[in-house]
């Protein structure tokens, strides 16, 4: 597939970018993420009402904006590249699951309070393979129980979503928080800048709102896998031309580093790396505005992003020398996004085994 960003896509992204650069500079992020919520409820409320990014993806006929999978890569590029805290992704997996539904007297009151930031709303994953359904719960009888580890937004949302497998297929329940029986523990991570939460249901009033199909289970899957890549193609970019930047200024020996030989080839290869990544993750946000089986390409996407990301941490932190390994730099923020966005959904191995997989089947 050829792909190619049209003009108003490049206007868009110019938009966001600005409102990324504007809202998320490091002083703002590093702050945040030593509060408790970690997030600025006024700047998502700006994404949601203003800018209507909440369900960019969505169809009209569903509830959502309109537009698609290429614009949701966009937003999740430019939140990636500035490390923007807010509850986007998290938004992204419940908007996914909820425009799955074809009852819109249920499904478009919850569309419509998520986008309009009345409501923050999560989905809960397998914290292992990031698989959307819900291997841990049970649901019957207007409830839900068992445990939810690592939760995206799990401690600040006020509408968690499961898909559980019942009698009557995979049902897509609806849990309002606070409620009896439901508890909250936020966990430690690394990442500041991802918050994630153990959820436990005990005989917790659920509401079932429909039944999906193995294709619309797979789709949401898919959806969070090529959202996450996009975001760590923008982390990655913001890596590589920051160490650029960084090599063209420090000098050592009466030059700048960046003039060095050896640098030089560490640059160019990481400049590969993340070009690779960027077009797989593109190509499969293409792919899935297009209807396409994205299974491929979302674990292919998955995989490249996540490898490119870490090597871009990683060269970052090395050709910084010693002030990259300090606190006061800023370069550690991305490294831990990158070494979390690693496992979440699913580690590198297993995408290559699911993409195997999936080419064989």
């Amino acid at each position: 597939m050829d792909f190619a960003f049209t003009e108003e896509q490049n206007q868009f992204r110019d938009v966001v970018a600005r409102f990324c650069r504007d809202k998320s500079p490091s002083p703002t992020v590093r702050k945040i993420i030593a509060g408790e919520r970690g997030f600025d409820p006024e700047v998502w409320q700006q994404m949601c009402r203003q800018l209507g990014l909440a369900a960019l993806h969505v169809t009209e006929q569903s509830g959502g904006a309109g537009f698609g999978a290429v614009e949701l890569g966009i937003v999740m590029e430019e939140l990636g590249r500035n490390l923007m805290p807010v509850p986007y992704l998290s938004s992204v997996l419940a908007t996914t699951a909820l425009a799955q539904l074809q009852d819109a007297e249920t499904r478009d009151p919850l569309m419509g309070a998520i986008s309009g930031a009345e409501r923050l709303a999560t989905l809960v994953l397998d914290p292992r393979s990031g698989d959307p359904v819900s291997r841990d719960l049970t649901a019957a009888d207007h409830t839900i129980a068992g445990t939810a580890g690592a939760v995206l937004d799990g401690a600040s949302a006020d509408l968690v979503l499961a898909i559980v497998a019942d009698a009557e297929g995979y049902g897509l329940h609806a849990v309002t928080a606070p409620a009896d029986g439901y508890r909250v523990r936020p966990l430690r991570t690394m990442d500041g800048t991802r918050r994630f939460a153990e959820l436990r249901f005990d005989a917790t009033p659920a509401m079932r709102l429909g039944t999906l199909t193995d294709t619309q289970v797979k789709r949401v899957y898919d959806t969070a896998l090529v959202a996450l890549a996009n975001e760590m193609v923008g982390g990655a970019r913001m890596l590589l031309d920051s160490t650029v930047e960084y090599a063209q200024m420090r000098v050592q020996f009466g030059r700048p580093i960046g003039s060095f030989q050896a640098i030089k080839h560490r640059l160019a290869d990481l400049l590969v790396d993340v070009e690779l990544a960027a077009v797989a993750a593109h190509q499969a946000a293409a792919a899935l505005a297009a209807g396409e089986d994205v299974s491929v390409n979302a674990s292919l996407a998955k995989f490249t992003a996540s490898d490119a990301y870490m090597n871009a941490a990683r060269e970052a932190i090395q050709l910084r020398g010693g002030i990259g390994f300090t606190w006061e730099n800023d370069t550690h923020l991305w490294y831990r996004r990158a070494k979390s966005s690693e496992v979440f959904l699913g580690t590198p191995a297993f995408h290559r085994e699911r993409m195997i997989q999936e080419l064989t089947a």
